[in-house]
């Protein structure tokens, strides 16, 4: 077998990487031409302006003081402007259950973003070798995995809960250890294991749908000078799949951060997020709902942020997608 040169980097066919350009460009402006309409976009104005009402009632009463919140609608304020910021100090410092809001805002930024990179992570590796890796067995794994997607979260909790606690052996043989890592002050290791395995299913399947479909004369083109798996996935795949990869990092953020259900059942006490604290603290607050207005606005700022941050790559995303099959 001959033996490949390592030290030299493999110069990949540009030609075929130029011409996937000029048509991942073409695709999107055929896509953008086809669903853009002037009837659509006052429409799509029209729901963006109605959508957009309860969010900006939300925003302004949670900077509102508890006085006028409680006396007059917050579209008084357009006519005797007054604003505070005491409610968000007092939000994230209420008490009242076992951590403050300003905690688990923290907690929250800890389970998620790990999360996120997990699945992404994991997602883009596993997707990449049933595209494009011949192996035994490739057809029923991907089955397998794109059936556990029909599997409803709720019928996982208890085993789930019962694998952290009691492990699990097969024939005697160890196959996951006993972990209580509920007891663990400040531990976010269940919170991330429950996430990534309700992830990676539908992340899999999404990110192999859009990898299955790059042009194979760039791959072979690649493996013709020399180029092995992983120069393959790092220097193509991953920057033609960018779009894809960031769109489902938006939606993956928003599922774990919005998350309460996993929350309440895997995380100790010292690490619960926002939306537990917050679901726990909105009845000890009573009539303060200047104060979950804050709390409600702060669970949904960081969302906002981060869908604003990778909105172009989300739209490529979307209208790459658009121009598949």
């Amino acid at each position: 077998m001959a033996a490949v040169d390592t030290a030299a980097t493999p110069k990949f066919d540009r030609g075929a990487a130029r011409r996937v350009a000029r048509e991942t460009r073409r695709n999107e402006a055929q896509a953008q031409k086809r669903l853009t309409s002037p009837v659509a976009t006052v429409i799509a104005i029209l729901i963006a302006f109605l959508w957009t009402i309860p969010t900006l009632g939300l925003l302004i009463t949670s900077f509102r003081p508890g006085a006028d919140s409680a006396s007059t609608g917050w579209w008084t304020v357009f006519t005797n402007p007054d604003f505070t910021l005491g409610n968000y100090q007092e939000a994230l410092t209420s008490g009242g259950t076992a951590l403050t809001l300003g905690q688990s805002f923290l907690n929250s930024l800890a389970i998620t973003i790990p999360v996120t990179v997990f699945v992404i992570s994991l997602a883009a590796l596993g997707a990449y070798a049933f595209a494009w890796m011949d192996f035994k067995g490739r057809g029923f794994l991907f089955v397998a995995i794109f059936a556990l997607q029909i599997v409803p979260i709720q019928m996982a909790l208890v085993p789930l809960l019962s694998l952290f606690s009691r492990g699990l052996e097969i024939a005697g043989v160890g196959i996951f250890p006993g972990l209580e890592l509920r007891e663990i002050d400040h531990s976010f290791a269940t919170m991330w294991i429950a996430h990534v395995m309700f992830g990676l299913p539908l992340s899999i399947f999404l990110l192999h749908n859009f990898m299955a479909e790059i042009p194979s004369d760039v791959i072979e083109a690649a493996r013709v000078d020399g180029a092995g798996h992983g120069q393959i996935f790092f220097r193509i795949i991953l920057p033609l799949s960018m779009p894809i990869l960031a769109s489902f990092a938006i939606f993956e953020f928003v599922w774990v951060w919005n998350d309460l259900l996993v929350a309440t059942i895997f995380a100790p006490t010292s690490s619960l997020p926002m939306t537990q604290t917050l679901n726990s603290l909105s009845g000890s607050w009573g009539d303060r709902w200047y104060l979950v207005s804050a709390g409600a606005f702060l669970v949904l700022v960081v969302p906002m942020i981060v869908f604003l941050a990778l909105q172009r790559f989300f739209v490529r995303g979307l209208m790459a997608g658009a121009t598949k099959g």
